[in-house]
Order: C-alpha cells, then sequence, then structure tokens
C-alpha cells in the first residue's frame, strides 16, 4: 500500500530535526572535517529529496519560495554521484534552506490536516 502525503511531510520534518540536531552548534570547519556528519546529513537530505518527489503538486504550489525541483535533484546527485557531494553545498543547504522548508513542510502538513477533517 502506498503510503499518504502526511507520512511523507512527516519524513521531512523528521529529517529536517535530525539535521539540525546534528549540526547544532558546528561550524563548517567542523561539518566540513566531520565524516559522519556529512554522511549524515547527506542521508537526511536524500530523506527529504525522496519524501518530496511524493508531495502533490497542489500542495506544493502552496509553498511557491521552496525550491521543490532542486530538492528532487540534489537525491539524485547524492545517490548516483555521491563523488561530487561538496561539504560546502551540503552545508549551505542546511544553514540557508532547511529553515525555510521545515516551515513550509509544518504549513502543508496543517493544510493536509485540514483537508482531511474537512
Amino acid at each position: 500500500m502506498p503510503r499518504g502525503v502526511r507520512p511523507r511531510l512527516a519524513d521531512i520534518q523528521d529529517a529536517v530535526n535530525g539535521i539540525d540536531s546534528v549540526t547544532a552548534g558546528a561550524t563548517y570547519e567542523t561539518h566540513a572535517a566531520t565524516w559522519g556528519m556529512q554522511r549524515a546529513v547527506e542521508r537526511g537530505l536524500e530523506i527529504i529529496s525522496e519524501a518530496s518527489r511524493h508531495v502533490p503538486a497542489d500542495l506544493k504550489a502552496l509553498a511557491p519560495d521552496i525550491p521543490w525541483r532542486q530538492i528532487a535533484a540534489i537525491g539524485n546527485l547524492l545517490r548516483h554521484e555521491y563523488q561530487r557531494a561538496d561539504p560546502m553545498a551540503t552545508w549551505n543547504i542546511v544553514r540557508e534552506h532547511l529553515p525555510g522548508l521545515a516551515a513550509a513542510t509544518d504549513r502543508l502538513m496543517v493544510e493536509v490536516k485540514r483537508r482531511e477533517t474537512g
């Protein structure tokens, strides 16, 4: 049975929270020097990427400021061209883009719940 949109949004929320937890208080230098932190961030981004592919277009349209296409694309890079993963690029995603994605995902989750309850 396919998973619905609500669990996919929850996966995004969980991955964002996990990345935040792993990188809390860290600097870019720490991130770049810590293999485990880099891999945890990359895995979290893969999860976010895959889950985002299952969010319907009408919901994505409610968060037009989120680069949904690029979110989906980062997963392909991390899975298939992992050697090109750049610690500076992933760090910038974490610091610059995840806060907005977290807020948007929270709003979308509220909308999904509203739609479910009518």
